[in-house]
């Protein structure tokens, strides 16, 4: 797939995007509208900057965007913008069957979204494996930053509750700067495992945690004997 802007079909359900193909969580019924909720979001969980520090860093920003992907701040202090995500998938997932659509490539393929600064890494994730009706678990996958210092390039796996947005804001719209990797888990990493497994896993473990400890038991076991012994052949009357 080549470059674009990424959109979810109607079918998704917890998510919808815009005309302009922006992704936002959709409020449930009986809950505050979207707008509130994001707003109390932003309060719990993003206290990065002030409402005028965000102001000035969106305006020099915008400044220095050049392919017209510009941040939006609202009133409320939250603010909507894009990140563009690379999918490097070293094997392709697992999707639904539908004829209209492609799975990601195994490299190249680049996603851009129009995000919330309330959007975190989870939701990116998410948004993502829905666009490419990938049915496999988000939690085998992970989004990576990669930043470039003096010649050196550095990846780093985002924890699911940072928000993409406020990185890119920070870093400014340059893409040689700061870029963002979807992959999946390394081989071995638990979050890529199911309760269940990760459950079973640890009766396994127990299991042999315990046969250790009784190997261990025994062999001292027969070591004290032997020396008690020693030591009562060694005192015994001449």
């Amino acid at each position: 797939m080549s470059s674009g802007y990424s959109s979810l079909e109607e079918d998704a359900e917890d998510f919808f995007f815009t005309a302009r193909t922006s992704f936002f969580r959709r409020a449930p019924q009986g809950k505050p509208r979207a707008g509130q909720q994001d707003a109390e979001k932003e309060k719990e969980t993003h206290n990065y900057l002030s409402k005028e520090e965000i102001k000035e860093k969106v305006h020099k920003y915008n400044l220095a965007v050049t392919d017209k992907l510009k941040m939006t701040l609202n009133s409320n202090g939250i603010y909507t913008g894009f990140i563009k995500v690379q999918m490097e998938l070293c094997k392709p997932p697992q999707t639904s069957p539908n004829p209209g659509k492609l799975a990601p490539s195994s490299n190249g393929c680049m996603n851009t979204l129009h995000i919330s600064s309330t959007n975190t890494v989870g939701e990116v994730i998410e948004a993502l494996l829905k666009k490419f009706l990938v049915t496999e678990s988000p939690a085998k996958f992970a989004l990576y930053k990669r930043c470039h210092r003096e010649d050196q390039v550095y990846a780093c796996k985002l924890s699911d509750r940072e928000h993409p947005l406020y990185l890119r804001l920070v870093a400014g719209p340059r893409t040689d700067t700061l870029s963002f990797v979807l992959r999946e888990h390394e081989i071995g990493e638990w979050e890529a495992f199911s309760l269940p497994e990760l459950q079973n896993f640890l009766r396994i473990l127990d299991k042999e945690e315990d046969e250790q400890l009784q190997s261990l038991k025994k062999r001292y076991a027969a070591y004290r004997d032997k020396l008690e012994e020693a030591l009562s052949e060694a005192w015994k009357p001449g």
